[in-house]
């Protein structure tokens, strides 16, 4: 089984039908924009393991190798991939060191890439955004950003742009986004649009994918389907220790499973400081991940076993397993089979920071909730073939517990 995470978004992994189709018109749309004076966007809809890194990644590697084709539009063309997580940042590069067309300083944040350009006074031609929900929507000293939008800046910067955007994966007020707002930022300019529905990350049934989504987009806690471990590994726990071993094992036999980690969301003792700051369930007891200064990505390094992982680790990432804990922000509704959002157990300083173009308190609160399950769709989207459950609020945790086993009787 292939773990490593360069080989997941290798350019040359097999691609669909489809995939290979979209390319195709990605790079007819680029050819027909690249000489015009104004900016072109295509944009990639997709939700959590549909593939978009995939077609992004080959799609950059055609472009570089058609900028060495002097019969090709595309010839001598100066292009960029831009990402704005460091971890999957890290990946991509690991694939430039090895592959002739691509470098590994086409591989930028775009900070970077803006402030790099502005020094230089140059313009890009082609740049390829993977994570746009990921883009800055306001200004960041702390990272360097200085204007008001990194996707207004990218595109006054380049002459085709093309992007993947997933509303359901917008974590932070810094980089709020909407379906709206990008398309408000994109309609000015010669622009079209496809949207990847396949999910190809996980092998489960579209009856718990649904389930996954009902959770964190509807805030309802459906039955449990009784196919939910059909080709998958599906379990809820009662204990977090005991879930903790059973990710320990699955991570262990690494010729079978390997690459399997314990992750959370929020809403436990959590300091940029530089030292350790625990989760406690009980008898589970460990350390939030530690920045990696590495050039691995978090989850491929074997101590970080011993650690729980969160969305700045684990977005984007494929695990085998992932074992997560439903932490304090999110509970149960007594008497309801509904969610309960609770803002004032986030302990991640980033999340919510003020906007000046927000002040109405009503859709503050309603965009805060909507993160905080946003974060929560990204755990569940990470494990490959198994996801397994531990709630910290009790009522939620019993009758999880609870449907879980009615769900498994009625296959017995």
């Amino acid at each position: 089984m292939q773990n490593n995470a360069a080989d997941k978004l290798s350019p040359f992994k097999k691609l669909t039908i489809e995939q290979q189709n979209l390319i195709t018109q990605i790079i007819s749309f680029t050819k027909q924009h690249i000489n015009r004076n104004f900016p072109a966007i295509f944009t990639i809809y997709g939700e959590a393991g549909t593939g978009k890194s995939v077609v992004l990644s080959s799609l950059f590697y055609q472009i570089q190798k058609l900028r060495h084709d002097k019969t090709s539009s595309i010839y001598q063309t100066n292009n960029y991939f831009l990402v704005n997580h460091p971890e999957i940042l890290k990946v991509y590069r690991q694939i430039a060191g090895t592959l002739p067309n691509l470098l590994k300083k086409n591989f930028q944040r775009p900070t970077t890439f803006i402030n790099q350009l502005d020094k230089k006074n140059e313009h890009a031609d082609i740049v390829i955004i993977d994570e746009a929900h990921l883009l800055l929507s306001k200004p960041d000293h702390y990272n360097n950003f200085y204007h008001e939008n990194q996707l207004t800046e990218i595109i006054k910067r380049s002459k085709v742009v093309i992007l993947v955007f997933d509303p359901y994966q917008v974590l932070k007020m810094k980089t709020l986004w909407t379906k709206d707002r990008l398309e408000k930022i994109i309609d000015p300019y010669p622009h079209q649009k496809y949207h990847l529905k396949h999910q190809f990350r996980m092998t489960a049934s579209s009856e718990l994918l649904s389930w996954f989504n009902s959770f964190t987009k509807h805030k309802i806690i459906d039955p449990i389907p009784t196919n939910a471990n059909s080709n998958y590994d599906f379990r809820i726990f009662d204990d977090a220790e005991k879930m903790r071993k059973e990710i320990v094992k699955r991570n262990r036999d690494n010729r079978e499973v390997g690459l399997s980690r314990v992750l959370s969301t929020s809403g436990y003792p959590s300091t940029l400081d530089g030292g350790k700051h625990y989760i406690q369930e009980g008898k589970f007891k460990m350390p939030w991940d530690q920045y990696n200064y590495t050039a691995t990505p978090w989850a491929e390094i074997p101590k970080t076993i011993d650690e729980v992982g969160s969305i700045y680790t684990c977005q984007g990432f494929d695990l085998n397993y992932a074992g997560i804990i439903i932490g304090p922000p999110i509970s149960q509704i007594p008497g309801t089979n509904k969610i309960r959002v609770n803002l004032d157990k986030i302990t991640d300083v980033e999340m919510f920071k003020k906007r000046k173009d927000l002040s109405d308190p009503r859709e503050i609160k309603t965009l805060e909730e909507e993160m905080v399950l946003n974060s929560l769709n990204v755990l569940f989207k990470r494990g490959i073939k198994g996801t397994y459950l531990y709630a910290h609020d009790p009522l939620l945790r019993k009758n999880l517990v609870s449907m879980f086993k009615q769900a498994t009787q009625k296959t017995k």
